[in-house]
């Protein structure tokens, strides 16, 4: 009986050895330890042994059947690994909408960040946000702002053009005309928005970010312009930031002036040394602005000697770039996840 039992045992070994898929791995189970399978009709002979030798004869039976079903239960589970394993490879490669392993976690970028808090501090002082398109035409672009046909001040801005005589607004200005055109005064808007010039350097990109800024009513003054630019410096960059206006030069409005602000490296102090984000001036320049020019009241049909008001445009770029430390504004273009990575 134990010879049988032994023959049975190296039988079922040699098959299950050669087992290539699952269904012969049931099969072979089926075939030895099934109700009616070998080793079941082998114990069945047990009653002839001899009683001394019955206690050996089942124990070893026994061990066989544990044996053989944990080396079936074993196979099983290995064959069932390869193909959950060759089924992830092959899918890795043909099913390219499975999710990768690593998911990075998402942020805002830190222009749009900006812009938000831009538009945060002007909607407190009552500005409401306009928009419009981004291709123009001249007379929106150009000559509604008081820029005259060949004049100088147009070189001042390198245009894209395109067909029909459009082109890609190279400020956010535009919208000025527009919303004038449609509304009376007084009104207050900001218009953040892109903007398109024919420049690329560390320092300017061929698609930058604007916030234009436009106040019109009764009685506005110089030193309502200068309030509203001191307020929006001391919201964000810290009520200890000196600011100062100095003369300078745009078609569309008179006064025009440049805003500067202390470096924050050096506290606006002149006499600064060593300092490359200001060169050792102590002053930053952030934004231009002025009173509205009477001409462009005129030109939507207000009423210059009744209606004053100022304008302002906020470069993004130049914002976020005092903010965070950057000296190279393609760092905000490049889509490097590493620079990208900061802001999460």
């Amino acid at each position: 009986m134990l010879t049988k039992l032994k023959k049975l045992e190296a039988a079922a070994q040699q098959a299950l050895d050669s087992c290539a898929d699952a269904d012969a791995l049931e099969a072979l189970r089926v075939q030895y330890l099934g109700k009616k399978g070998e080793l079941t009709a082998l114990l069945k002979e047990l009653q002839s042994v001899d009683a001394d030798q019955r206690p050996v004869v089942g124990a070893e039976a026994n061990r066989i059947k544990v044996e053989l079903g944990e080396a079936i239960r074993a196979k099983t589970e290995s064959m069932d690994r390869q193909r959950r394993q060759q089924q992830l490879e092959s899918d890795s490669i043909e099913d390219v909408t499975l999710p990768s392993g690593l998911i990075m976690p998402g942020a805002i970028h830190p222009l749009t960040q900006v812009t938000h808090r831009i538009v945060e501090i002007f909607h407190g002082l009552g500005y409401a946000v306009a928009d419009g398109p981004q291709i123009e035409t001249d007379y929106y672009n150009f000559s509604a702002l008081n820029f005259p046909d060949n004049h100088p001040a147009r070189d001042m801005q390198d245009t894209f053009f395109v067909e029909n005589g459009l082109l890609l607004r190279t400020h956010t200005s535009p919208v000025q005309i527009h919303v004038m055109e449609r509304r009376r005064p007084p009104l207050k808007i900001i218009v953040p928005g892109a903007v398109y010039r024919h420049d690329d350097d560390i320092t300017h990109s061929p698609i930058f970010y604007q916030v234009e800024g436009l106040a019109v009513d009764e009685s506005i003054t110089m030193a309502d312009l200068k309030g509203t630019l001191r307020r929006f410096v001391v919201e964000m960059f810290g009520d200890n930031t000196p600011m100062r206006l100095r003369p300078s030069f745009f078609p569309f409005t008179e006064p025009s002036a440049e805003v500067d602000m202390g470096c924050p490296n050096c506290c606006g102090k002149a006499k600064a040394k060593g300092c490359r984000l200001c060169g050792d001036s102590g002053w930053l320049e952030i934004l231009g602005a002025g009173m509205v020019d009477p001409a462009v009241l005129e030109n939507v049909d207000y009423d210059p000697e009744r209606y004053q008001g100022f304008a302002f445009g906020i470069g993004v770029e130049r914002i976020a770039m005092i903010l965070y430390g950057i000296d190279d504004i393609r760092l905000f273009y490049d889509g490097a996840l590493p620079f990208l990575e900061q802001f999460a």
